[in-house]
């Protein structure tokens, strides 16, 4: 991802972190702050994009994720600890259903 790119996302979690609203206005204020020109499209969409979604619960999601990961491994030992196998894929099917809106900034910002 093109270092501009990051610089939007920063800046909104910036923002984010900072207790302040994520408006059209303040990111490009915190944009123009550290020298980025700023695209008025770009921002438009991160800001769109963002208030569709609880960055809270993202941030959690995210956090989460690699302590998660390793503990999937064994996938044998539910299985044998007396958990039915529909009970395993539901668990899986739940997981795939989440929402990742990383797909949605990679299309906006090419990353």
């Amino acid at each position: 991802m093109p270092q501009e790119a990051k610089a939007y996302v920063h800046a909104a979690l910036a923002l984010y972190f900072a207790g302040k609203p994520i408006t059209e206005e303040s990111l490009s204020k915190v944009l123009e702050s550290i020298g980025i020109q700023v695209d008025s499209v770009r921002v438009k969409m991160l800001v769109a994009s963002l208030s569709e979604i609880n960055i809270e619960d993202v941030m959690r999601q995210a956090i989460a994720a690699p302590v998660a990961a390793p503990a999937a491994a064994p996938a044998a030992a539910p299985a044998a600890a007396g958990q039915a196998p529909a009970e395993e894929e539901k668990k899986e099917e739940e997981k795939k259903e989440e929402v990742d809106i990383s797909s949605g900034l990679e299309s906006l910002f090419g990353f």
